[in-house]
């Protein structure tokens, strides 16, 4: 039952920062500190929503960074 909700609630944060980052993303946002800036604080503050452990957050922030620059250089 645990992993049940800790999966829904993973599933949930996931989609949420998916709409977010989508909604933020603008040309050239990964050339620019300041949309990077924003984005890092918009995805703190989701998982902070969600009480995301804060030791594992910076690390967070990275992956979906990464991800969001990887999904870009797929269009």
């Amino acid at each position: 039952m645990f992993n049940l909700l800790v999966c829904l609630l993973l599933k949930t944060i996931a989609r949420e920062l998916v709409v977010s980052v989508k909604n933020s993303v603008t040309i050239d946002w990964d050339k620019k500190e300041s949309v990077q800036a924003k984005m890092r604080v918009m995805i703190k503050r989701i998982l902070k929503k969600y009480c995301y452990p804060p030791e594992k957050q910076d690390q967070a922030v990275k992956t979906i960074l990464e991800q969001a620059n990887a999904q870009q250089n797929r269009r």
